[in-house]
């Protein structure tokens, strides 16, 4: 389903959202003793009186994490109800914007390597569904001084992971990427089968799907308190987290400022996708400390530029949204000395989004610790978009299959100081 048809589907879909019920009874873990599975389950709907009904499921946030978790229970035959309070991958949420790198090049952190592995696939297979791409396989280079550890870590990852990479440095680099200036002592590990997911269109054509699958999907503001009829509560909401659950979540979560920039290279230059000749890749530059990354010109919106280090505390709900002129100097320098052909290009879009960020940027993907069958997701920490479906199988399997979680995402190993994000 495309984007516009997604939208249709939405207006479509105008009925008042049943409130939902946090029912006492236990958290669904399977279909159960005594319990059938129907030969093809739909979900209860809203009666012609308007009313109260009931689903297995109630998510909330129509995120990438919200979304992707919503697909994998309707596939496992559950009843699902998906919420948001301003829309799939709206202005405001941490999965809106243009797009987001998907590589496998983590460091030590096998699982994220493998994450990302698991979720590809996925991402493939929505892009080939969609009227739209939704992933362009572009490509994602990462370079770094030559001995780099987090390099060389990423390396010895990918080759343990069977994920097809090269390595580059010196003339051959320069030789391949002539529009970069690399230091003369880089060294660069290039995934070809990595690349671009178009974010907000993804989720758009994702919560379109869910639709035609049977999900009911309402547009309203949900509070912990309020009165529901699911038997399992998901919140995936991304920043709103700590202020929606303040005592358990409050600082273990923070939500700050990022700005992103679009900038416009001259006419027919080669700073678009690797199609062409002597085009870029998806780029993160961790030789640099604060790690910048960016984006060939995709769907001629110009070269994307941004700063991985964490900004100033941000409200997702009125926090405004104009770039800096601090940020745009900073951009325009870095890429005078990283791309010198676009010393003077102009700044043709630009926009501010957020992280939500936990003290190590592992995911929080827990149980409320007063209440077990009401699950907290978050906590993208600005590397999440992409690992979406893998998260969404992850919870799927704890929550219906008593899978083993990992201690990682727990709220228990979420600190309240920190000052870093993962990349």
């Amino acid at each position: 389903m495309s984007l516009s048809d997604a939208i249709s589907a939405f207006e479509l879909r105008s009925v008042p959202v049943p409130r939902i019920h946090m029912s006492a009874k236990s958290p669904t873990r399977g279909l159960g003793k005594g319990r059938k599975k129907a030969d093809n389950p739909t979900p209860k709907r809203v009666r012609a009186d308007n009313r109260s009904m009931s689903f297995d499921w109630a998510v909330i946030g129509a995120g990438v994490f919200g979304s992707w978790i919503a697909h994998f229970l309707r596939q496992a035959g559950q009843s699902v109800l998906l919420l948001d309070a301003y829309g799939p991958a709206n202005s405001r949420a941490s999965s809106g914007g243009e797009s987001r790198l998907i590589r496998a090049s983590y460091g030590a952190d096998e699982i994220y390597t493998r994450w990302t592995k698991q979720s590809l696939p996925h991402w493939m297979a929505l892009s080939r569904r969609s009227t739209l791409p939704l992933f362009h396989q572009v490509g994602v280079m990462r370079w770094a001084g030559r001995g780099d550890a987090h390099l060389a870590a990423s390396v010895a990852c990918l080759e343990r992971c069977a994920i097809p990479f090269e390595l580059l440095e010196g003339a051959e680099l320069s030789r391949r990427f002539p529009q970069i200036a690399f230091d003369s002592d880089t060294a660069a590990v290039l995934e070809p089968e990595a690349g671009v997911l178009m974010a907000r269109r993804s989720i758009g054509t994702l919560v379109g799907e869910l639709i035609a699958q049977g999900v009911e999907y309402r547009q309203e503001a949900v509070q912990p308190s309020t009165s529901t009829q699911a038997g399992n509560v998901v919140f995936a909401c991304g920043p709103w987290l700590p202020k929606l659950f303040p005592e358990v979540v409050g600082k273990r979560i923070r939500s700050t400022r990022q700005e992103i920039f679009f900038f416009g290279p001259p006419p027919a230059a080669f700073f678009g996708p690797p199609a062409v000749r002597f085009a870029i890749p998806g780029w993160i530059d961790s030789g640099d400390p604060r790690n910048p990354y960016g984006f060939p010109d995709l769907e001629n919106r110009g070269l994307k530029v941004a700063f991985h280090d964490l900004g100033p505390e941000f409200d997702p709900d009125t926090g405004d949204r104009q770039v800096s002129a601090e940020g745009v100097a900073a951009a325009r320098e870095y890429l005078a000395m990283r791309f010198p052909a676009l010393r003077d290009a102009p700044l043709v879009e630009s926009r501010v989004c957020q992280y939500e960020n936990t003290s190590s940027a592992d995911f929080l993907i827990d149980r409320h610790p007063g209440k077990d069958n009401l699950w907290l997701v978050g906590g993208g920490s600005g590397h999440g978009f992409k690992h979406g479906p893998a998260l969404g199988e992850y919870l799927v399997n704890l929550a219906l299959h008593n899978a083993p979680a990992d201690p990682r995402f727990s709220l228990a190993s979420k600190e309240e100081e920190f000052a870093g994000t993962r990349l």
